[in-house]
């Protein structure tokens, strides 16, 4: 009989995590809880299907998808101007993007819709006069001019676009200074620095939190519909005044929320393992180290000894 200690294995036993267990019985039962109450609710859960076909509903979607597009694309674009705005070395620039983004960042959305919806008690007319002459370009009433999309979208867009210049200029402050350094030094521009060193590398941090804010945007599109605009929550809104079947059409609404956050995932998720590819000094197609040459990597008077 071997003593202790000569080699003899000790026997392996199982750790049970009662507390496991316990959180996820708690858990289950308080879901089981909720779905009985949803269950037995005086919801007419068949009707679902029919409010989410309605022309009102589906216009407000179309509405939603496109206000919540044309306002992050504006955003985007807008944004990465004042991004670059701020770090460049010119100070009037850096003020007057330090204290546009000050602004638009400070003040509400609703109250920025608001304020361009009623921009006639302030301008009632909007005219652009062609130089030298009696004739105008844009001779309208604001009121005409000033619609329910077009308040949402320069509400929404401008509210955003302070929030995109600084998660782009996050993205670009982020690229290590040693590679623009090199890129200058095989005789780059700054306009390529930008486009094929700084931007495709940068866009592994500007991608995330643009995703999540387009999600937002998505959501945030209800806030419209204050004024009017019909958007999903407006559509619901109006239909469920004329058929009372007020919890059945929100619902419908928060289905098709689901379903277009959803694909704005999808989106999401492709780009983000677009751009994290696109990075890696292999040699992939889109690969910035293939665009470059490979220079980068050589220091650029081993390049002109050879």
């Amino acid at each position: 009989m071997s003593a202790p200690g000569d080699g003899e294995l000790l026997p392996q036993v199982r750790i049970r995590h009662w507390g496991r267990w316990v959180a996820g019985l708690a858990v289950l039962a308080v879901l089981g809880l909720l779905l009985q109450a949803v269950s037995e609710g005086d919801i007419d859960y068949a009707s679902i299907p029919d409010l989410l076909t309605q022309d009102v509903i589906l216009e407000g979607l179309v509405d939603t998808i496109v206000l919540a597009v044309v306002a992050q694309a504006g955003a985007v674009v807008l944004g990465t101007i004042v991004a670059l705005m701020r770090t460049s070395a010119n100070p009037v620039l850096r003020w007057v993007s330090w204290a546009y983004i000050w602004v638009f960042r400070g003040l509400p959305v609703l109250l920025q819709i608001l304020l361009w919806y009623n921009i006639a008690l302030v301008f009632p007319t909007f005219t652009i006069p062609v130089p030298f002459s009696d004739a105008y370009l844009l001779d309208q009433p604001a009121n005409a001019v000033m619609t329910g999309f077009l308040a949402a979208l320069l509400g929404l867009g401008l509210n955003e676009s302070a929030y995109m210049a600084e998660i782009v200029r996050a993205g670009l402050t982020s690229v290590d200074r040693g590679q623009t350094e090199a890129a200058k030094s095989i005789g780059m521009g700054p306009r390529k620095v930008l486009s094929r060193v700084v931007l495709p590398q940068a866009m592994r941090v500007i991608i995330p939190p643009t995703g999540n804010d387009f999600i937002n945007m998505l959501k945030g599109t209800s806030i419209a519909s204050v004024i009017g605009f019909t958007e999903l929550i407006h559509a619901a809104n109006a239909l469920s005044s004329r058929s009372l079947a007020v919890m059945e059409t929100l619902l419908a609404v928060a289905v098709w929320y689901m379903v277009v956050v959803s694909v704005a995932n999808v989106g999401q998720y492709y780009l983000e393992r677009h751009y994290n590819a696109s990075i890696r000094p292999t040699g992939t197609r889109g690969s910035v180290w293939a665009k470059v040459g490979g220079s980068l990597r050589t220091p650029p008077f081993t390049r002109g000894s050879r």
